[in-house]
């Protein structure tokens, strides 16, 4: 079986993000990249999977600059076997839309894909939609929020964990799976595993290798846009009350005021 599982670089959530003056994008240069920690989770559901399977193979996808090589060797570390890395310059500001339907068409130059693993949202675009889009885009079943993933056969079972109970999804292979944050804690690369990442082989390709036409992809043709942009306000003093006998009618006066009461 063959195992695709999308990660993403995205800016560290605990660095500040920025978006650029000039066109609202993420200002990368500003901010240090990381591999989405929804994608490690990804990844490792898509280990253990590989691993209950004998002979199957983990192959990781990534759409991103150069500097996204570091998200692949991440995952290639903690035990994936290659990566397809598309990285061209005339995909920046693409839309979820236009990111979904090239990952579609990146995903298709893995001959003999099974199943398709990957975060259900991504830290930084809180879209939560990209997975369902590619399942949509391949003609699949799209198995989302899952915390487990196991493979039986032709049979692909996700588990879903929520405030209201348990579900248990089934498709018959191929399918999507995206995870959610309740799956599995992933796995620490081991030095073996960071040494042997460095001889894995990666595909670099760009639009034409990947077969998209560039007015598929990038700012000037995505459907949405972001027109304005400012920094999140400083966060003020909040109002002390002084309890003089009245603290309750005070306290109730400024719920009042706020409209929560």
């Amino acid at each position: 079986m063959k195992i695709v599982t999308l990660v993403k670089q995205v800016a560290d959530t605990y660095s500040e993000r920025k978006l650029s003056d000039s066109d609202h994008t993420l200002d990368r240069a500003g901010t240090e990249a990381v591999i989405d920690e929804i994608n490690e989770r990804a990844v490792e559901q898509a280990l253990q999977v590989k691993e209950a399977n004998e002979g199957s193979e983990v192959v990781v996808v990534t759409i991103g600059p150069d500097s996204a090589t570091d998200a692949i060797r991440k995952a290639l570390s903690m035990g994936a076997d290659s990566a397809v890395h598309l990285s061209d310059e005339a995909i920046h500001g693409s839309c979820a839309v236009q990111t979904a339907k090239a990952l579609t068409k990146l995903i298709g130059t893995v001959e003999g894909w099974d199943l398709v693993i990957a975060g259900n949202s991504a830290s930084d675009g809180q879209i939560a939609a990209v997975p369902a889009m590619i399942a949509d885009l391949l003609g699949v079943p799209a198995l989302t929020w899952a915390n487990e993933i196991s493979v039986e056969g032709t049979t692909v079972t996700a588990k879903r964990e929520t405030d209201d109970g348990v579900t248990r999804l089934t498709a018959e292979l191929p399918a999507v799976v995206s995870v959610g944050e309740k799956s599995g804690e992933p796995r620490y690369p081991s030095f073996k595993g960071i040494m042997a990442a460095k001889k894995k082989p990666v595909t670099s390709l760009d639009l034409a290798g990947a077969g998209i036409d560039p007015s598929e992809v990038g700012l000037a043709n995505a459907l949405t846009t972001v027109t304005s942009s400012a920094p999140k306000p400083p966060k003020q003093a909040g109002e002390k009350v002084t309890d003089e006998g009245d603290g309750g009618a005070k306290i109730a006066e400024y719920l009042v005021g706020q409209k929560l009461i």
